[in-house]
């Protein structure tokens, strides 16, 4: 298979006057792209072996967002093109070794970071992003961080995917796991523009290839495909590169192939300092803020270029924000969003401090907001909501977060939901939840590994008891719709924290997961490809 430069190597080829053909093995396996070399060729470097006792290990191994996870690899594999993962994945199969894959190494639980993984794939070194002129797609290679991606694809062609708030999150394992972000009420989840998928599997016999399964009715590998519009990472292989076009864009031109994000937004934010919210007024704004999101979700509604975030932040952080943003371009855009905070704030006494500015949407969105510092010991948790939390349950958050005597700090996030993300078929792609309106995060965050237990034990408590009414858990019902499989959620598999009789499977996975072990049966016979909340074979 023919190697070739990192960034860019397929954009530059109407730049040239011309392309190079690579060969392929067939109509949908492994590389059929057309790409040209740039003027100055620089060599692929060749994959590297990481070990313990060189110095580059420990940064290697702690990549991780997640502090309380380091792994201990035999080995970490840095790999920069699909045929050297090929080789990696033949080696590790052959001498009996656990895999495992990295890309942005924002896995919340340890998935990645787990002690029995031998060899470690580190694939943040395959970041090209371009346009592929023979698929109509970009590519994007599976190591590129959201940013990278948002940032190449809008400067090079003026469009963007609607993935992600975090820039520095792998594209790697956020997409298979369904993907979203501020665009997905204006164009859906990132899964739906998803053409095409290249992934490294391992057959019955042991042997690693490289295969790219596509969305066409015709491709005989659209089931791999399917699988990786929500069925989450480490399930079926590993994936190397990705191609997004939108279902239904016609032409030639990459300009009118992905959703155009807004020219500048417009971004507000509503703080509420804890010294001065009761019980009554903390009610008032997740109430309203419920509400207001059953009333404005769906699609075609105003209020589609909108995106928010309520961080129920506890009395350790201080403080309760609203933050939000909405396309700027739009005529009644500050109206909008005035309209938005004041529903929000509804017969709320405490008072707020409001802010609000403008700024070009690229720079907005390569924006971090989520390092966490020396507190860089979690626990998250997920949820789906149909519609805002009830009276009890509010009260119950209440209670948990303004406790004065917890000291990690801890927030509870509802980020925007629905809109054009729920215009899809829960069965088109692996992601069923497309009904709900909100999506929460429960996390919580300490510096002390001596500490991990009680903080690990409080979060557990919350959660529990926020879903007591369905077992402690959000078992699908007219409230609730179960998880999210990037908030991945160990404590979901332990009958002390699931009382609720309804298998994990379930609640990421709905009425999907049978279709998902038939392609785990297919695609990875010999389970090669596993982690503690991996699909397993039908």
């Amino acid at each position: 298979m023919a190697e070739t430069t990192r960034r860019g190597f397929l954009g530059v080829a109407a730049a040239l006057g011309g392309t190079v053909a690579l060969p392929a093995i067939d109509s949908y396996a492994a590389d059929s792209v057309n790409s040209a070399v740039d003027s100055v060729a620089v060599p692929t470097p060749a994959a590297r072996t990481v070990s313990p006792g060189d110095p580059r290990y420990l940064d290697l191994t702690s990549r991780g967002y997640n502090g309380r996870f380091v792994g201990q690899p035999d080995s970490v594999r840095v790999v920069y093109t699909t045929a050297q993962v090929v080789a990696v994945v033949t080696e590790a199969v052959q001498n009996g070794r656990r895999i495992a894959v990295r890309s942005g190494g924002h896995c919340l639980d340890g998935l990645v970071d787990d002690p029995a993984v031998r060899t470690l794939i580190d694939i943040s070194e395959m970041t090209a992003v371009g346009y592929d002129p023979a698929r109509r797609a970009f590519m994007v290679e599976a190591g590129a961080t959201l940013g990278h991606v948002y940032r190449t694809l809008y400067l090079d062609h003026g469009v963007t995917v609607p993935g992600g708030t975090c820039p520095t999150v792998g594209v790697g394992g956020h997409v298979t796991g369904g993907g979203y972000g501020a665009l997905c009420r204006a164009h859906g989840a990132i899964v739906d523009h998803l053409y095409a998928v290249e992934v490294v599997v391992v057959d019955a016999s042991g042997t690693a290839r490289a295969v790219v399964a596509t969305s066409d009715q015709g491709d005989p590998n659209r089931e791999l495909w399917w699988a990786h519009t929500g069925g989450g990472g480490g399930n079926f292989g590993v994936v190397t590169r990705y191609w997004f076009r939108t279902p239904g864009a016609t032409g030639t031109d990459p300009s009118g192939l992905l959703p155009k994000p807004p020219a500048t937004l417009l971004k507000a934010a509503a703080v509420w300092k804890w010294s001065d919210l009761d019980a009554a007024d903390f009610a008032a704004v997740v109430r309203n803020h419920g509400a207001w999101h059953a009333a404005n979700s769906a699609d075609g509604s105003p209020y589609a270029g909108l995106h928010s975030v309520l961080i129920l932040g506890n009395a350790a952080v201080g403080t309760v924000t609203l933050s939000a943003q909405i396309d700027n371009t739009l005529p009644d855009a500050a109206d909008l969003m005035t309209r938005y905070l004041d529903a929000v704030a509804a017969g709320v006494r405490a008072p707020a401090a409001r802010s609000q500015s403008t700024s070009p949407w690229l720079k907005a969105t390569l924006k971090d907001p989520y390092d966490t510092g020396a507190f860089n010991r979690a626990k998250s948790k997920g949820a789906y909501l149909r519609r805002g939390w009830d009276d009890g349950q509010i009260a119950t958050l209440y209670r948990y977060l303004s406790d004065p005597g917890y000291d990690g700090h801890s927030s509870i996030l509802l980020y925007s939901y629905g809109g054009r993300a729920n215009t899809v078929a829960p069965d088109a792609t692996a992601m069923p939840q497309r009904d709900s309106i909100l999506k929460a995060n429960f996390t919580t965050y300490w510096p002390d590994p001596a500490q991990d237990a009680r903080h690990l034990a409080w979060m557990g408590s919350l959660y529990r008891d926020v879903y007591a009414a369905t077992g402690g858990v959000p078992v699908s019902n007219a409230a609730n719709d179960g998880s999210y499989i990037n908030y991945p959620d160990v404590d979901l598999t332990d009958p002390q924290w699931n009382t609720s009789g309804v298998p994990w499977q379930t609640l990421y996975y709905k009425d999907n997961y049978p279709r998902l072990q038939r392609v785990k049966a297919t695609w990875d016979p010999t389970g090669a490809f596993h982690h503690a909340l991996s699909i397993t074979a039908g």
